[in-house]
């Protein structure tokens, strides 16, 4: 795509951290089919409209996790039928990574259900790492919390993108986690960013948060030192035993004003539509990809919950004329000062 060089283009593409509650309010708030289109405008200077990259995510390790993520199957507090499983064999890790590649995933990502990597994890950690790199994929991992010394050997072995949502405001976390605090999710922020990895980080919408959270959560984001590569949004799927089975379900206006308030805050960043896709019309992830959504995890599962299958995912993308990503090609854009 050519950089949109009229002067509104170049405001609207302004890269800023400076983002004040107010103002991040007022453009969620704002009337919908404005924003939307705002952010469309943006994500074409940027990012070619009709493409989509593809990620896939593997569980390497399932359940057991000492912390009580109210959203969470995998957390040991909550009464789910899910037994804890011991850390993937790495060639496993590997063989599926292949899959994922010949299904068209340009992204591997390998999740852990931890608190925090142990000493003895790391070494097979990194094995995977270094064998889905081996394959030409991009790597990314969500393990928990890391230490500065864990980021540095994981960017050492080639890890490229760490995934660490903060999940909801700062204000309403507490709601939601008791175990770790919303401090413990940036100090890890800042030590993957330190490292040299890239930042993936986003929210899960549907917790029982007010709209306030949701633009808080993204502004939050928005003004980190610098943007993350990758940006989840999450809707919730209820589960059975854990304190938000009965959710109410998010309304998908509101998701899609999410998305483009993500997209409009983070114009250089990827906006992956990730879990609770199975819940969302095919009209509904249309006006998410008009808002800027340029991304979504492929594959029957994720983590522990239900996916979109392959077939149906290419089956909408043929019907809206779009196609998957090859490679991520964007403009270079100016950092206000």
């Amino acid at each position: 795509m050519k950089e949109n060089n009229s002067p509104q283009g170049r405001d609207l593409l302004t890269i800023r951290h400076d983002w004040s509650s107010d103002e991040t309010l007022a453009i969620y708030d704002s009337p919908f089919m404005d924003m939307v289109f705002k952010a469309q405008t943006i994500h074409r200077a940027v990012f070619d409209p009709n493409k989509v990259q593809f990620s896939r995510l593997l569980n390497i390790k399932t359940g057991g996790c000492p912390e009580d993520c109210g959203y969470c199957s995998q957390s040991a507090h909550h009464d789910v039928a899910r037994h804890a499983s011991k850390l993937i064999d790495p060639v496993r890790v590997i063989e599926q990574a292949k899959a994922a590649l010949a299904a068209g995933a340009t992204r591997y990502c390998m999740g852990a259900a931890w608190r925090s990597p142990k000493a003895r994890d790391m070494a097979p950690v990194i094995e995977m790492v270094k064998g889905v790199k081996a394959l030409g994929m991009e790597t990314c991992m969500t393990l928990g919390m890391l230490s500065a010394e864990q980021a540095r050997q994981l960017a050492d072995a080639g890890l490229e993108y760490y995934n660490h949502n903060i999940d909801t405001s700062e204000r309403f976390y507490d709601q939601i986690v008791t175990t770790r605090s919303f401090a413990d999710r940036l100090n890890t922020l800042r030590h993957v960013h330190e490292a040299g990895m890239k930042v993936c980080c986003g929210g899960i919408l549907g917790l029982g948060e007010q709209p306030l959270d949701r633009v808080e959560m993204l502004r939050t984001l928005a003004n980190l030192p610098e943007h993350p590569d990758s940006v989840p949004m999450n809707m919730l799927i209820p589960i059975e035993g854990t304190p938000l089975a009965k959710a109410e379900p998010v309304d998908p206006i509101s998701f899609v004003r999410a998305v483009a308030l993500a997209r409009i805050l983070m114009p250089m960043s990827d906006i992956r539509l990730s879990a609770g896709r199975t819940a969302m019309t095919d009209e509904m992830q249309a006006l998410c990809f008009l808002a800027g959504a340029n991304s979504i995890f492929i594959g029957d599962t994720l983590l522990t919950a239900t996916n979109p299958s392959e077939d149906k995912d290419h089956h909408l993308l043929r019907r809206l004329g779009m196609e998957r990503a090859e490679a991520r090609t964007m403009v270079t854009l100016s950092a206000s000062t």
